[in-house]
């Protein structure tokens, strides 16, 4: 795959060049095309020697090869990181000063933008006012991390892992530009992962193994094909998805508490997280101690809320897709069945618990149910593959 890389003159440029290793080593061709103002952050030599391609920033380069038609015109993928308030400014209006930006207008392929800046920079509405046109004409803008900044600043502007924004990027590859790569732009979804505990005492709880993968697969695939996306997690030890804005949450009340505040709104709310069904009914203070010759005392559990039946039935706006999980042990389908009529909600993915997929692993196997009774087998594989399938059962319910 012919990928550009797009750089703009700020301080993250240096952590485009392990974005750009990323992308050669995996066996891509890269064409970098730097910004004048990026090259005071890193040379020309150095991405030129990273890249094995010629580097060129200015439209009178080469100009019997036609540069801001032709680079444009052969790349797969044009992703700018890191993107500066300017360069997102210019690409919004159209405007064309220099070899980035005329290649921003001839590219034809997907382009996916990684924003970095201070918090005041992005924050600001000229700022977001460019970011939602983009996304309206079908970019990918990825959500800015949140973490240290230029100098002692902290905030919301930090340019994202680059694993995790060349994870993003492969999934837009995958699509391609015939496959609608961003047809959830201008989509807000929220996804819930992981597995809530219900403390009995300081030091233990009630839980499920869980890992959160599923759940983290969804925000991924989701941000990849343009939607803006809340992740709840619960007790998840996983790298924030890029572009992803990550609440964590412990319980299953703070899961709810979390979930129906983001859920405000939303077009769409996959319950992917594994929601403790009961609780404690009462929480020690101090650790139990065992004590010998004496058998503990029987546990008394009262139910956590249903948070799916509850959005199901009080959904914020009308027209949002709710999408429950089941994992079950026995009689999957017949039990999918009966839940889907039960909670109320749009789509139900129904996975049988067992070695290498659901809990834990890095694969799935799953039937996607619909309140209609239509269902949707998705084979063996990755959990990206549920997630894409997922979510174009929710696109196309979406319009």
């Amino acid at each position: 795959m012919n990928v550009v890389l797009g750089v703009s003159g700020g301080i993250a440029a240096y952590k485009a060049c392990e974005l750009l290793r990323l992308f050669s080593e995996s066996g891509h061709q890269v064409r970098v095309v730097p910004t004048a103002s990026a090259l005071h952050f890193v040379g020309e030599a150095t991405w030129s020697a990273l890249s094995g391609n010629p580097v060129s920033t200015e439209v009178w380069e080469s100009v019997h090869e036609v540069p801001h038609v032709r680079i444009g015109q052969h790349a797969d993928l044009l992703v700018v990181a890191p993107a500066t308030a300017d360069l997102l400014a210019k690409a919004a209006h159209g405007l064309a000063d220099d070899l980035l930006t005329n290649t921003l207008l001839t590219a034809r392929c997907p382009v996916v933008f990684a924003p970095a800046m201070h918090t005041e920079m992005w924050e600001h509405p000229a700022t977001q006012e460019n970011v939602a046109t983009l996304r309206r004409r079908g970019a990918v803008v990825i959500e800015p991390a949140v973490g240290r900044l230029t100098g002692a600043d902290t905030g919301k502007g930090r340019f994202p892992d680059p694993s995790a924004v060349f994870e993003l990027c492969r999934r837009v590859l995958a699509r391609g530009a015939d496959a609608g790569a961003a047809d959830l732009a201008g989509r807000r979804v929220v996804v819930s992962a992981g597995g809530t505990r219900e403390p009995l005492d300081p030091v233990r709880f009630l839980g499920n193994i869980s890992s959160g993968r599923q759940g983290y697969a969804l925000a991924g695939v989701a941000a990849a094909r343009g939607a803006r996306v809340t992740l709840v997690a619960a007790n998840t030890e996983l790298p924030d998805p890029a572009g992803v804005d990550v609440v964590r949450v412990g319980t299953a009340l703070e899961l709810r508490e979390a979930v129906l505040a983001a859920a405000e709104g939303a077009d769409a709310v996959v319950m992917a997280a594994a929601v403790a069904d009961f609780r404690p009914a009462e929480f020690a203070p101090v650790k139990i101690k065992k004590v010998d010759g004496v058998e503990p005392a029987p546990v008394a559990l009262v139910r956590n809320p249903d948070v799916l039946a509850e959005l199901s039935a009080h959904r914020s706006v009308p027209g949002q897709i709710v999408v429950g999980f089941a994992a079950e042990t026995d009689n999957a389908l017949r039990h999918g069945r009966e839940k889907i009529t039960r909670k109320g909600c749009d789509l139900l993915v129904v996975n049988e618990v067992g070695p290498d997929r659901a809990f834990g692993s890095a694969n799935n196997e799953a039937v996607v149910i619909a309140a209609d009774g239509a269902e949707v087998p998705v084979p063996y594989g990755p959990k990206a593959q549920l997630a894409d399938t997922l979510w174009d059962l929710v696109a196309a319910r979406l319009g």
